[in-house]
C-alpha cells in the first residue's frame, strides 16, 4: 500500500518573512538561497504578494517586478510560485475594476506567477469570483482562501443570576453564532463551483485550536472534490499543534517556514513536521538534504534582519542528523497520541515543550486572548509608539471586540485587520481627549461601514452607518467612477512620464503614493546617467517666522501628508475637504469645522507631521 503524501507549500520569502522580520528581506539575500530552492522539492513556493509589493518599493527601492522574475527564473518551474492577492482589492485599499484585475493577473502569470491564493477580508464570495474566473481563463491556478475567525467574546461578563431567578428565571440568550464549522465549508463549496482548484483554510491570526482544525478540515475534505491547504500561525501557541491535527484529518497541502523563519507569529517550522510526518509514516514531499541547504544559510540572512528581529534564534536542528533527547522525542509522541484521542490539552502541552526546547517564542497571551492576528497587534503597538501614547495600547485592545460588532463583526485580516485595528486606536484616543467615539473615523473604516469593501458577515445596525457615513442606506463600492491614476510627464527629467510600462503603470495604480516616490527615483537615476551634469544652485525657501495669530488646524494624530486641497487666500466652507493625511496606514480627510479663509499653510504633500502639529492657520 503507498504512503500517504503530504504536500508543502513554503512561506519563508514571503509569509515568513512579513510575520517575523517586516517584509525586509533584500533580493541580495534571497539571491544566495535561491540556487538551492530549485531542488527542494516545495509543492509551491509563496514568493510575492501580501506586503511584499508595498515594502519591497516602500523600504527597499526594488522592483516588486523584479522580484517576481529573478525567482522564476532561478527555480525553473520546479516548484509553482504563488502569491497572496485580496481579490477585487489586490495589494489595495479599493475594490477595482475587472479591466484592472485583468491586466494585473495577466502581467503576473507572464513573469512567472503560477498560483494566485485569493481571499477577502469580508469573505464576501462577490468580492473573488472575477478573480478566480480570470485567473483560470489566463492559464493560472486560483487558489480560494477562506478566512478563519471566531466570534468575538462577550464585552461584559454576564452578571451572576440571583437565587430565585436561578430557579424561575430565564437564561439570557446567547448570542447566535456565525463562524460555525458549517459557514467554512459552504465558503469553500462555493469558491469550488466558481472554479477555484486549490481550498485554503486561511488561519491568519493562529486561532484555530486543535479541535477545531480536526473538526473543520475533516469536513472541508468529506465536501470538497480539489485539495485543501491549511495555512496558520503559531502566535497564541497552537499553530503547531493545530497543523499536526490538520495533517492527521488528511489535509491535502501544509504551509510551512524553514527553521529560523518559522514558529512565533510565522506559520511552524518545516523541520518539526518533518519529525511528525515520519512518525505518522507520512511521506512529506520535500528534499529535506536540499531544505538544510537553505537553512544554513537562512541563518546568515536573518542575521541581517537583526533591526527587525524581535525574538531570539532558535537552537539549532537538522531532522535529518540530529538525535532528539529522549525527553524530547517522547514529546513527540505525547502530541500524536493525543492528537489521535482528541485530547487538546496534552496535545498543546506536549507541542509547547517541544517548541520550548528548542527555543521558540512561548504563546503570546495578550494576542490570544485578544483573538487577533500577530501583525496586527504589533502594528497597533507601533502606532501608539508613534504618537506617544503606548499606555493607550489595553484600552485599545479591549476596544477591538466594540469595533468589529459595529463594523459588521468583519473577520481580521489585512485591510480589515488595519482598519478596525486603527480605528480601535483612534477611539481610545478619542476617549483619552474626552470626545465622543469615532470622532476621527478614518477614510477606510467609512468606507467598510459604508459597504464598499462588500457584504460583511452581519449587517452594520443603520443607526451606526449613519453616524459614520450620513446615511443609514448601505452603497457598495461604485466600479465606474473609478479614475485611473494620472502617468504625469516629469519636466526636470527631460519630460518623461512616470511610470514608463505597463508593470509600472499597474503599481501605480495599485499602491499610488508608494509607488509614485519609487518611480520618480527610478526616472531621476535614469536621466542622471543619461544626462550631462548639471551644476544646481540651491535657493533657500524663506520661512516666515511671522508668528501664529489666527486659528489652527493641527494633526489629530502623527502622520503623512498625502495632499493639500486648498491654497492661502481660499475662502472655504465648514466641510470642505482642507487636505488628506495617512496615519496608522489609513487615510484620513480633514475638512473644515467651519467658514474660514486660509491665511497659510505650513505643509506639503509627503510631509510627515507629529501630533498637534499645526498644519493650517486661519485668518
Amino acid at each position: 500500500m503507498e504512503s500517504r503524501k503530504l504536500k508543502i507549500r513554503d512561506l519563508t520569502l514571503r509569509d515568513g518573512q512579513q510575520s517575523l522580520f517586516a517584509t525586509r528581506l533584500s533580493q541580495a539575500e534571497i539571491d544566495k538561497l535561491l540556487p538551492f530552492y530549485e531542488n527542494a522539492g516545495f509543492y509551491i513556493m509563496e514568493v510575492w504578494g501580501g506586503a511584499v509589493p508595498d515594502s519591497v518599493m516602500r523600504y527597499l527601492d526594488e522592483s516588486p517586478w523584479d522580484r517576481l522574475r529573478i525567482i522564476s527564473k532561478a527555480t525553473k518551474g520546479k516548484s509553482l510560485l504563488s502569491a497572496l492577492s485580496r481579490g477585487r482589492n489586490l495589494f489595495g485599499y479599493v475594490p477595482y475594476p475587472d479591466s484592472v484585475l485583468e491586466g494585473f493577473y495577466k502581467e503576473a502569470i507572464a513573469n512567472g506567477l503560477n498560483v494566485m491564493r485569493i481571499f477577502d477580508a469580508l469573505n464576501d464570495i462577490d468580492n473573488v469570483k472575477e478573480s478566480i474566473r480570470l485567473i483560470n481563463n489566463l492559464g493560472g491556478v486560483p487558489d480560494g482562501a477562506v478566512c478563519y475567525t471566531v466570534d468575538p467574546k462577550d464585552e461584559k461578563p454576564a452578571e451572576k443570576a440571583g437565587f430565585f431567578s436561578k430557579l424561575f428565571g430565564k437564561k439570557p440568550e446567547e448570542p447566535k453564532k456565525i463562524f460555525t464549522d458549517e459557514y467554512f465549508v459552504e465558503k469553500a463549496l462555493e469558491m469550488e463551483r466558481l472554479g477555484a482548484k486549490i481550498i485554503t483554510l486561511k488561519d491568519m491570526a493562529g486561532l484555530v485550536t486543535p479541535s477545531r482544525a480536526a473538526s473543520i478540515i475533516s469536513k472541508l475534505k468529506a465536501a470538497l472534490k480539489v485539495p485543501v491547504d491549511f495555512h496558520t500561525h503559531c502566535t497564541p501557541g497552537y499553530g503547531l499543534a493545530s497543523s499536526l491535527m490538520a495533517i492527521i484529518n488528511g489535509v491535502d497541502i501544509l504551509d510551512t517556514n524553514i527553521w529560523w523563519f518559522g514558529g512565533g507569529s510565522a506559520a511552524p517550522a518545516i523541520e518539526l513536521v518533518y519529525v511528525f510526518t515520519k512518525k505518522l509514516g507520512i511521506e512529506l514531499e520535500a528534499n529535506m538534504e536540499v531544505v538544510g541547504e537553505i537553512r544554513s544559510r537562512l541563518r546568515g540572512a536573518r542575521e541581517s534582519l537583526k533591526a527587525f528581529d524581535l525574538g531570539k534564534m532558535p537552537r539549532e536542528f537538522d531532522p535529518l542528523k540530529d538525535t532528539l533527547p529522549a525527553d524530547v522525542d517522547a514529546q513527540f509522541d505525547r502530541a500524536i497520541a493525543a492528537a489521535k484521542a482528541g485530547d487538546e490539552d496534552t496535545l498543546l502541552d506536549a507541542c509547547h515543550k517541544i517548541e520550548e526546547y528548542f527555543g521558540f517564542p512561548k504563546p503570546n497571551e495578550i494576542v490570544k486572548n485578544a483573538e487577533v492576528p500577530g501583525g496586527m497587534y504589533s502594528n497597533m503597538v507601533a502606532q501608539l509608539k508613534s504618537l506617544g501614547a503606548e499606555d493607550l495600547l489595553e484600552d485599545a485592545m479591549r476596544l477591538i471586540p466594540m469595533v468589529r460588532r459595529d463594523a459588521g463583526l468583519v473577520p481580521l485580516v489585512t485591510p480589515t485587520s488595519q482598519i478596525v485595528g486603527s480605528q480601535a486606536v483612534s477611539v481610545a484616543l478619542d476617549r483619552k481627549k474626552g470626545q465622543p467615539d469615532y470622532s476621527n473615523p478614518s477614510n477606510q473604516f467609512i468606507s467598510l461601514v459604508k459597504g464598499e469593501y462588500g457584504h460583511t458577515p452581519v449587517p452594520v445596525v443603520p443607526a451606526f452607518r449613519e453616524k459614520i457615513t450620513g446615511s443609514p442606506v448601505e452603497k457598495p463600492y461604485d466600479v465606474s467612477s473609478y479614475k485611473k491614476p494620472a502617468n504625469p510627464t516629469i519636466p526636470e527629467f527631460g519630460n518623461v512620464t512616470l511610470a514608463a510600462n505597463h508593470e509600472e503603470e499597474l503599481l501605480l495604480e495599485l499602491l499610488p503614493t508608494v509607488a509614485n516616490t519609487f518611480l520618480r527615483k527610478r526616472r531621476e537615476e535614469e536621466y542622471k546617467a543619461s544626462a550631462p551634469a548639471v551644476v544646481e544652485e540651491k535657493v533657500e525657501e524663506a520661512v516666515s517666522q511671522e508668528p501664529i495669530t489666527g486659528p489652527t488646524l493641527r494633526a489629530p494624530m502623527g502622520g503623512r501628508i498625502i495632499s493639500v486641497d486648498v491654497n492661502p487666500g481660499d475662502v472655504v466652507k465648514k466641510g470642505d475637504l482642507l487636505l488628506v493625511y495617512e496615519a496608522m496606514k489609513m487615510e484620513n480627510d480633514v475638512t473644515a469645522d467651519a467658514d474660514h479663509t486660509i491665511k497659510r499653510i505650513f505643509v506639503k504633500a509627503n510631509d510627515v507631521v507629529n501630533t498637534d502639529s499645526v498644519l493650517i492657520e486661519f485668518e
